[in-house]
């Protein structure tokens, strides 16, 4: 038979991550001090994490060890199956072999939880009994929700409304694991009632989220904040995908020409490919591919500058692609790529032409899920769906040059509690969207404030 699914024993999983930061060509820009300007200290962000992780976002170390408390939740669902999509593959009917990491076998559905359960370790380890955060589609609020249960610690959640009334079964996910979440903007904090003053219709983004879980934290000596995408030490934790996948491939002799994964702050993306960005580095031939939305494109369209994580200007400066901290998103339904910033590392390797970025239209996104759904039957959450769709560009690409091609892509979650948003599309709800001029002309002005990285 055929050999479908490539494993790792339990005694293989990775026990170190991945640091980039140690192979970079050329130094990125540090974050800088919100007020001052200058580049930021340790100290300068104790009240919104713990240290312990402040150490791992500022680590110029190669390899960080994984705690054997992280690694034994880990092993709920880790390590991860890399899969061969033969099905797909005959519908494409092109010279490739697509290889996939099924990220969709965790707990909560998604890659998140490989960062939610080091986050809620080393809180715990740091002393704190609770911990607010922001979330999009869902699928990080739940993560977190599960990992903050596992370790004892209160959680509360600020979901973006929109996503909070699109999806309301990864809300009752977050419920189910113990947490606390409200509709952003909330009531429960000052920004919160600011703009449902201005706005009571708001549909919300992750940057109003963001602000709201931070100021929910503030002053509170037992309390931190926590975020699911974006920060160094998030794509960190995620190279555990990677780093799986480099052993799973090695075991069959392959490698891949293309890899692929969906990006809306770089988690999941990063985590697949910063160990592929390595080898391209030292001197591999592969294409790294980034799929994002036309609606939100901040690697394709946005300038590269210092700008905020948050609406309310109270995180650090980030050198990254950004559509603007005000920035207020399409309600597409793939809350998760609705981000206004992209990770500063995953800027980085886009501006040195490492990683290629390219975007799609939501209804060419859903047409790639569906095709995928019936043909390798698991149904792809929307955000992974763009990842589908830079795969089936790229077998496209490959049937016309006449070339083989062996692709390796994240298949970073299951779209079970997106069915809504499947809904949307058979009944012809779902319109293509693209981001006006007007949108990356005012993100441009906006950046321009700010010093250049």
């Amino acid at each position: 038979m055929r050999q479908v699914k490539v494993f790792l024993n339990e005694d293989e999983i990775p026990r170190k991550w991945y640091n980039i930061m140690a192979d970079l060509p050329t130094p990125m820009s540090p974050p800088l001090h919100p007020g001052t300007g200058q580049p930021l200290k340790p100290e300068d962000m104790a009240q919104i994490f713990p240290m312990n992780l402040i150490e791992q976002e500022m680590s110029p170390e190669r390899w960080i060890d994984i705690p054997e408390e992280v690694l034994e939740k880990l092993l709920l669902w880790r390590p991860s199956p890399l899969c061969r999509a033969y099905n797909f593959e005959k519908a494409l009917n092109a010279p490739v072999k697509i290889y996939y990491k099924h990220e969709g076998t965790s707990p909560a559905g998604s890659h998140k939880p490989n960062t939610a359960v080091a986050q809620a370790y080393y809180n715990k380890e740091f002393g704190i009994k609770k911990i607010s955060t922001e979330t999009g589609a869902g699928q990080w609020g739940s993560a977190l929700s599960m990992a903050c249960n596992m370790f004892g610690i209160e959680c509360r959640v600020f979901m973006v409304r929109v996503s909070f009334d699109q999806k309301p079964y990864r809300r009752l996910m977050m419920q189910t694991w113990g947490a606390e979440c409200f509709s952003s903007p909330s009531s429960q904090t000052e920004v919160g009632k600011k703009i449902l003053a201005e706005n009571p219709d708001s549909p919300g983004s992750l940057g109003i989220a963001i602000s709201e879980a931070i100021e929910d934290i503030m002053g509170k000596e037992d309390a931190r904040y926590s975020l699911g995408s974006v920060l160094n030490h998030v794509l960190l934790h995620q190279t555990i995908i990677g780093l799986e996948a480099q052993q799973q491939l090695g075991k069959i002799g392959e490698y891949p020409d293309v890899v692929i994964g969906c990006a809306g702050g770089g988690s999941n993306f990063a985590g697949l490919s910063l160990p592929f960005v390595r080898d391209k580095i030292n001197g591999k031939e592969i294409a790294i591919v980034a799929a994002e939305p036309t609606s939100c494109p901040s690697l394709t369209r946005a300038p590269f500058g210092y700008d905020f994580g948050d609406l309310a200007q109270t995180t650090p400066l980030l050198a990254m692609h950004t559509l603007g901290h005000d920035f207020v998103p399409a309600p597409i339904h793939a809350g998760g790529l609705r981000y206004h910033g992209m990770a500063p590392i995953v800027s980085h390797l886009v501006k040195e032409r490492l990683v290629e970025a390219r975007s799609y239209h939501q209804i060419e996104t859903f047409d790639a899920g569906i095709k995928w759904a019936r043909t390798e039957g698991f149904i792809p959450a929307p955000e992974t769906s763009h990842a589908i769709a830079a795969v089936v560009e790229e077998a496209r690409r490959a049937k016309e040059e006449g070339k083989e091609k062996v692709i390796l892509f994240n298949w970073s979650g299951h779209g079970l509690v997106d069915l809504l948003s499947y809904d949307a599309y058979f009944s012809g709800k779902l319109t293509n969207y693209t981001l006006p001029d007007e949108e990356i002309d005012r993100a441009k002005k906006l950046v321009a404030q700010f010093p250049s990285p």
